[in-house]
Order: C-alpha cells, then sequence, then structure tokens
C-alpha cells in the first residue's frame, strides 16, 4: 500500500529485517551479493572467522524441520564471532502451549539480538518482527508457502557467480512450484535483478497459471520450458505439503518432468543445474544431471554461509 512503511527497513531506508524479497530495493539486494563476496573466500583461510557480531546472541528458531538451512545458519553465525543458540522445539515451552510471542519474549529477556526463524505459517517471521524491540532483528529462514529469502539470495550469488549478469538471462524453474517458497523468492529476486525470461515449469496441478502474474512465463512440457535456458533451478515435490492426488506417483513424475542428460540438451550448452536440496534421484532430477558437469548444487551449500553470513552482518549492522 502505498505510504506504508516496508517492515524490513528502518527510516533511512536499511535492511534490519530480512523477511521477503518482495518489495525489496535492488540496491540492498546488490548489497548483500556484494557483501557475500568478501566471505565466500573465508572458505580456503586457516582461521574462518571475523569479530562482526562478537558479543551478539543469535538465536535459531526452527519450527519445522530443517537440516541444510539450520546448519548453514549455524556455521554463519558462529563464523561471524556471535554466540549461537538453537532452541529444540521439541522440547521447549511451545509444545506445553506457550504462544510464539511469549516464547520470543523470554528470549527476548535473555538478550536476543538476532532471531533466525522457519515455520509453517506464512508470516509468522513478520509477527515476530513487529513485536520485538527495535534493536533486535528478524531474519526469514522460511515461513509456510510464503517465503525463502535467504535461499532466494543463494540462488542469485550462485547465478551471478557463474553467469555475471542477469540482464540477458532465460531462467526456468521446475516442479513443485505451488508449494514452493523458494520459487517465489527467486521469482522475486530474479525481476528485481532484471532477468527478462522467467519461467515456471511443471504439470498444471502444481504450476498454476496465476504465476504469470508475477511476471513469470508458464509451461507444462518440461522440454518446452527449459529450451534454450541459461539457468535450471530444479524444485523437489513437496509431498508434505501437498493435500489430495496431485500427482499419479513420483515414477510418472520422473516420466514427464524429470530432468535427464537427454532432457537437458535443449537447453544452452553452458547451462547450470541448480537445486535448494535436499534432492531426490530419480524423482526431479537424474543423477548423472546431479553429479554431472553443469550441476552447481554443492556450490549453493557453500555460498549460501557466506550470504548468511552477510545477511545478519548488515541487519546488525543497522539500528531500527
Amino acid at each position: 500500500m502505498p505510504g506504508v512503511r516496508n517492515p524490513q527497513l528502518n527510516k533511512n531506508g536499511e535492511l534490519v529485517h530480512l523477511l521477503s524479497l518482495d518489495q525489496l530495493p535492488r540496491e540492498i539486494v546488490a548489497h548483500i551479493l556484494d557483501t557475500a563476496t568478501n566471505f565466500v573466500s573465508m572458505n580456503d583461510r586457516e582461521v574462518k572467522k571475523v569479530p562482526l557480531l562478537r558479543g551478539k546472541s543469535v538465536f535459531n528458531l526452527f519450527f519445522e524441520n530443517s537440516t541444510r538451512t539450520r546448519t548453514t545458519f549455524d556455521i554463519a553465525a558462529k563464523r561471524l564471532s556471535a554466540d549461537v543458540f538453537t532452541l529444540d522445539i521439541g522440547r521447549s515451552s511451545t509444545s506445553k502451549g506457550e504462544t510464539l510471542l511469549d516464547t520470543v519474549d523470554n528470549l527476548s529477556a535473555m538478550a536476543a539480538d538476532i532471531f533466525v526463524v522457519r515455520h509453517s505459517q506464512s508470516g509468522a517471521p513478520y509477527l515476530i518482527a513487529q513485536h520485538v524491540a527495535p534493536h533486535v532483528h528478524v531474519v526469514n529462514a522460511g515461513d509456510g508457502r510464503h517465503s525463502h529469502p535467504t535461499q532466494g539470495l543463494l540462488d542469485m550469488y550462485t547465478i551471478r557467480h557463474y553467469k555475471k549478469d542477469f540482464s540477458s538471462l532465460a531462467v526456468a524453474i521446475v516442479g513443485d512450484v505451488l508449494h514452493s517458497r523458494v520459487a517465489r523468492s527467486d521469482i522475486h529476486a530474479l525481476k528485481v535483478l532484471g532477468c527478462p525470461d522467467v519461467r515456471v515449469v511443471g504439470p498444471r496441478t502444481l504450476v498454476p497459471g496465476d504465476f504469470a502474474a508475477m511476471g513469470a512465463r508458464v509451461f507444462h512440457h518440461l522440454e518446452d520450458g527449459i529450451r534454450d535456458a541459461d539457468v535450471i533451478i530444479m524444485l523437489r515435490l513437496q509431498n508434505e505439503r501437498m493435500s489430495g492426488a496431485l500427482l499419479p506417483s513420483s515414477q510418472e513424475y520422473f516420466k514427464t518432468f524429470g530432468l535427464t542428460p537427454q532432457r537437458l540438451r535443449v537447453a544452452r550448452p553452458d547451462a547450470i543445474v541448480m537445486h535448494p536440496g535436499p534432492i531426490n534421484r530419480g524423482v526431479e532430477i537424474d543423477s548423472a544431471v546431479a553429479d554431472g558437469p553443469q550441476a552447481v548444487i554443492l556450490s549453493q551449500v557453500s555460498f549460501g554461509i557466506a550470504v548468511r553470513m552477510a545477511v545478519m552482518a548488515i541487519v546488525a549492522g543497522n539500528e531500527a
């Protein structure tokens, strides 16, 4: 709405929370990616730490299962020299009926500086960001079907690393787009960074036509959707989010939409293949592709640490 301040930004237009890539200015997205570049080389150092968050407390609140995202946030915070605390949700007071905001209040009383939040309910990180004190920062690690901004940012970093420029790229996002918060974040980020050809590809039950309203071209045949693409982002079938029979079977899905070496040939010869993980071999992607020379899936994981370091360093450096 016009005149409503973006809750992610302070009065000076600086990032204090990372909740979504939607409506985030291009200069801030670029600033995060540029800052991450400074941290990527830390993997090659003997001492992989900088003191940017020394004395700060980072609380990981993962109300949904996660391995890759939680681990990389944990590593990122420790490399910034923060004190890191990961709440065991299964044993926490929320399992005994305590409300989300009461949990946040109690942890805030323990001098929390940054909350990293993953939640099954869309909007939960926004609720926390509106509730916490001005000096506390919230980073969305995935909320419902809504957004996964740091995954979107690390995907953009990976694309920029291999392709340098977004202005002439064709990027295809393939699979369970309907249930994917990653797809939404990637589409927002690609449009912000000036990518002229964003495509979403999958069966009609998983790729509804309303994604065209986000600026993406919709395809329901894999070869048509990835033809001459520079980047292919494969998505996992999120069976845990599906209600009803949206697909005949995972085997039938692979026959039609699984990325095989033969199907990959219709993309550009130098196309890169990405996946937010965890990958399901033989469902959305063939092992020959996942382990092949065009796959950059493990690079995404490495870059993800640097991107999450950049996000936490930036938000903690800007007071609301």
